[in-house]
């Protein structure tokens, strides 16, 4: 009778190690600052990952009424590492629990694999950002009074809501970087992903930072709607089991997605040319915007 060979783990933090665990590690770490809010001492530092930092507190004349706003500053770098430890977690469990179990079903290729998963993934962050963002702008009514985009500019205080969700946006697109590792990221698609989430982090870190958080917002909505249907579309392509059914949808989705970006960079320039008329000194930076962002209809996807 032989002998049976005990199949041995990979060894501490090598890299297979790493990547088998990012998730459990990312968890821990979530939970030790969780558990740090239970003691006293520990409880002022771990409040600065887990809350959102700089609230601004304003009071009528008659101190009837209170109103809470928020400021950024230095802080908000632990609040975004707090909150992308919890999208690892997330990406972790949605690639186990759902798209993992379906692509066994489908037997796709490495390549439809590896797309299958990418479009998974944002599919998800896509549809949970347009109904989060959607519903600031419903509550907010930012759509009602777009001149409020560009008047009284810089907007410096923001609505705790419109905080949380720049933070949340941020900690994503961030968390996405190690992801290209840990998820073992085809070496030829590593640069067309790095490209689009290094675009999407300085955009959105670009809007926070110079106060253009309510036209940020307007843009984000919108523009995810068109990334949901794009994505969506690539997920039927690839769990089609007929491909011509499966090209044909994808040619609606990639014209609503050409329209979306077209209406997206239109809504752009107009607001900075209302801006430009108000004569608010950002000449440059809306131009470098409005390039910026015609350059990537033609870039992001459609490559």
């Amino acid at each position: 009778m032989g002998l049976r060979r005990k199949n041995k783990g990979p060894a501490v933090l090598s890299h297979e190690f790493v990547i088998q665990n990012h998730a459990d590690t990312a968890s821990c770490l979530v939970m030790g600052l969780l558990l740090g809010l239970i003691f006293e001492v520990p409880a002022k530092y771990a409040i600065i990952f887990i809350a959102v930092q700089y609230n601004v507190t304003y009071t009528t004349d008659d101190n009837s009424e209170q109103f809470h706003f928020y400021d950024y500053g230095p802080k908000d770098i632990a609040t975004i590492f707090f909150y992308m430890l919890v999208a690892i977690n997330l990406h972790a469990v949605i690639q186990e629990y759902i798209l993992d179990k379906i692509n066994r079903r489908l037997h796709l290729s490495k390549t439809k694999h590896s797309k299958f998963n990418e479009s998974g993934q944002l599919a998800f962050f896509y549809l949970f950002s347009f109904i989060w963002g959607a519903s600031i702008l419903n509550a907010e009514e930012f759509m009602m009074n777009p001149t409020s985009l560009w008047k009284d500019y810089p907007h410096s205080r923001m609505l705790f809501q419109v905080k949380f969700f720049y933070i949340c946006q941020i900690a994503y697109w961030l968390h996405a970087l190690p992801e290209l590792y840990f998820q073992k990221i085809r070496k030829e698609d590593i640069p067309r992903q790095l490209y689009y989430i290094c675009l999407y982090i300085a955009h959105i870190s670009g809007a926070y930072l110079l106060n253009l958080q309510q036209l940020g917002l307007i843009l984000m909505v919108p523009h995810y709607l068109v990334e949901l249907i794009f994505h969506a579309s690539r997920l039927f392509y690839f769990s089609d089991e007929n491909k011509q059914k499966g090209e044909r949808r994808e040619q609606p989705a990639e014209k609503d997605y050409l329209e979306g970006r077209s209406g997206i960079v239109k809504q752009q320039t107009s607001h900075f040319q209302k801006m430009q008329q108000d004569l608010i000194p950002l000449k440059m930076a809306s131009e470098l915007l409005l390039r910026v962002s015609l350059k990537t209809i033609f870039d992001m996807y459609l490559k």
